[in-house]
């Protein structure tokens, strides 16, 4: 049959003018092709999911305290979430060393410190020393004297100007008045403050990775043997919550301060962590007897639960208290 429809095809082509018009089935029956595999198109490569960050979602911690309060910014999308209180303040401790730096380092624009100095500023982040704190206080124009009218200082003017905290005002503890360490702050604006810092507005372009990086190397854990008279380990808290998925992205930089206050008998203790997605910040005031330790936990796994996707789970951010609670 196949020389038959041959000829009958040539022929056609005679009567079409020399153009032959053979279907393409037919083609490759003549090229001797048996059987012809179906022609198949590649199945795009699925885009691979976003790395693990944190986002917002329920946090559940049975948590025992007078006061217990976070907020988290997405720097991506300036997303604020947080508790209902996460307006509500709490003295800042230690956290503020991170804005006090900050505060020097810009007003130095390009020009370098002395060399005291700059070992004072590193020495106030990576350890929370107390003495280094206050050299680099002095040197950005802040004082121990209160201005008498309930208003803040310089330094804290500036944080507040600069960084458009909303709830930050000078501490009100009698006896204490005008002291950096009782300056009251509220987690979202400690999550403005991070972002402050980490966006260049806080130390300027030529300081802000410097910052970064020395907030990046806080070291020091919360055991006894870390922790002396005006300096302690302050590498713990979220940093502790996060998995390695999120630290391997690149640096997180954090700074915490806590102290136990006499005049209420609490443990005030902060947690500030800040990556160039997000910014969190966990604030805590509970019975002294609790320890260090209790705090330090709270922020872990506050930080924690707002992991997404959860480690081997959905995206969905399930809800959990802390185990040594």
């Amino acid at each position: 049959m196949r020389p038959r429809v041959t000829m009958v095809l040539a022929a056609t082509a005679v009567l079409l003018g020399g153009v032959m018009l053979v279907p393409a089935a037919y083609a490759r029956l003549s090229a001797g092709e048996a059987e012809a595999s179906p022609e198949s198109v590649a199945a795009p490569t699925p885009a691979p999911p976003p790395p693990p960050t944190l986002a917002a979602g329920k946090v559940s911690v049975n948590f025992k305290g007078e006061f217990f309060s976070w907020a988290l910014l997405d720097r991506e999308t300036d997303q604020l979430s947080g508790s209902k209180n996460m307006a509500a303040t709490s003295s800042t401790e230690s956290m503020l060393k991170a804005w006090i730096v900050a505060d020097y380092l810009r007003q130095l624009g390009d020009k370098e410190p002395p060399a005291s100095l700059k070992k004072a500023a590193s020495l106030a982040i990576r350890d929370s020393n107390d003495d280094a704190a206050n050299k680099v206080y002095a040197a950005a124009g802040g004082s121990y004297r209160a201005p008498g009218n309930g208003q803040p200082g310089p330094v804290l003017k500036a944080a507040i100007k600069l960084c458009g905290l909303t709830d930050t005002k000078p501490g009100n503890v009698k006896g204490y008045e005008g002291w950096w360490s009782f300056t009251r702050m509220s987690p979202r604006d400690a999550v403005r403050l991070g972002d402050c810092i980490a966006d260049g507005t806080a130390a300027g372009p030529k300081w802000t990775k410097w910052l970064l990086t020395e907030m990046s190397k806080v070291r020091g854990s919360t055991a006894a043997k870390d922790q002396k008279p005006r300096e302690g380990g302050g590498r713990w808290g979220i940093i502790d919550g996060l998995p390695e998925s999120i630290t391997s992205q690149g640096p997180v930089s954090i700074k915490n301060g806590w102290t136990v206050l006499n005049y209420d008998g609490n443990w005030h203790v902060n947690c500030l962590a800040v990556t160039d997605k997000w910014s969190l910040a966990v604030m805590l005031r509970y019975p002294r007897q609790s320890g260090l330790d209790y705090g330090a936990d709270v922020c872990a796994s506050v930080a924690s639960q707002l992991v997404t996707p959860q480690p081997g789970g959905a995206l969905k951010v399930p809800q959990q208290p802390i185990g040594k609670l």
